[in-house]
This record gives C-alpha cells, structure tokens and sequence, in this order.
C-alpha cells in the first residue's frame, strides 16, 4: 500500500477545515501555529513522526490554493446587518404540548422578535425580553431545564445565493469566536443568520461584522 505524501495530507486535512481555510485564504493565520495544529493528526495518518518544519513549507505551499472565491466574497460583501437587543430564552423539555404552546404564544406576538429552535430532547425558543414573562408562564416549572435573559440578536441578512455556497455562514461565526465571544444560540432562515449573544458583546460583535462586510467590499473594489 502506497503511503500518502505529508503535502497530500496536509492538503485534505485543510480542505476539511473551514476555520484554516479562512485564515490561510486572508492572510491573518500563523504558519507555525497552524503547522501545530495539524501535527498530531499528520502523524496519526502518516504513521510515524513528522518534522515540524517540513509541516509549515506545505502549510505555505497550500495557502495559494485557499484564495477566497469571488462568490463568497460577494456574497459576505452584500450582507446586511440589524441589531435587536433586549432578547431573552427559554429551553424547555420537547414535548408535543410543549411544542404545541410555543407555536400558539408565536401568533399571538406577530410584531415581536420570536424564534423556536427545536432539538432532539429540547425545545428553546428566544423572543423579546418585553414579553419573556408571558411566554415562560405557559409552560409547566418541571419542564423548563434553563433560561437567560439580558441578550442581543445580530442578524444577518444576505443574498440568496448564501443557500448553496459554502463556507459563508462560518465566515460570520469565525471572528466572533476569536474575539472569544460566546454565541449563545444561532440559527439560519433562508438568506438570514441569526447569532444570538450576550447584551454586553452586541456591540463589539456588531462592529467585528460590519469590518468582515467592509474588508470583503473593498477586496471586490480593489480586484474590479
């Protein structure tokens, strides 16, 4: 059995991982850093020990092969962002009543910031902090598992074109996990991404967003 060359690995471990991709495709990943990454798993696939500077040369070798596609600019470049705050959730145990409740509460708030995440066991629905209390009133104390209030919503909306493009939507969460933002929630309606996080980084994460947007702007300016 012919054994893979390290630049082959190498390549199919990053065509595996959106988050290097990204870095490598704009210019902000360490080599280095990088190199170390993918040490353990290089070695795990290749069977034996594997020099840590033969691991960086293929590293930068593969970062011409990770330019971002002009689709994918575009697409983040004509993204759109709202901010909503004073958001609250509530999970609840999922249950057919349960369930039931949640979708009857949401037609009667029309007007108000409402989304039901379903899970396997679980049912978690955000909506307006002005209206929190009504909706945690419904449901039973024994099955509510977990709520938090004093939340913002970013939501982000994008062209169609986002449904069948790759990678888009991780471009969105990528800059806020390493400003080490925590999300909360996120969901994704059609053109829209939702990412649901603390009031007290609304603001930050909204400006890391609209830089991400700008940058792509420009890159089209620039390439045009």
């Amino acid at each position: 059995m012919v054994k893979m060359s390290i630049s082959k690995i190498i390549q199919r471990l990053i065509e595996n991982d959106l988050p290097i991709q990204d870095a490598l495709a704009r210019g902000y990943g360490n080599y280095s850093a990088i190199a170390r990454i993918l040490k353990p798993k290089v070695e795990e696939i290749y069977g034996e020990r594997v020099d840590l500077a033969g691991i960086i040369s293929a590293v930068k070798r593969a970062r011409a092969s990770y330019a971002p596609r002009g689709e994918y600019r575009r697409i983040i470049a004509e993204s759109r962002i709202n901010l909503r705050t004073d958001v609250a959730k509530i999970s609840v145990e999922k249950t057919r009543r349960n369930l039931e409740k949640a979708r009857l509460i949401s037609a009667d708030f029309p007007e108000a910031f409402f989304q039901i995440l379903e899970g396997t066991s679980t049912l978690t629905i955000i909506t307006d902090e002005a209206i929190f209390d009504r909706v945690r009133s419904i449901f039973k104390e024994e099955d509510i598992l977990g709520e938090r209030r004093n939340l913002a919503a970013l939501i982000v909306q994008s062209p169609r074109e986002i449904v069948d493009t790759p990678g888009c939507i991780v471009a969105f969460y990528n800059p806020i996990s390493r400003a080490h933002i925590n999300i909360e929630e996120t969901a994704s309606c059609f053109t829209e991404t939702i990412i649901i996080l603390r009031m007290e980084d609304a603001a930050k994460a909204f400006s890391i967003l609209s830089d991400l947007i700008s940058e792509m702007r420009k890159e089209i300016r620039d390439f045009i």
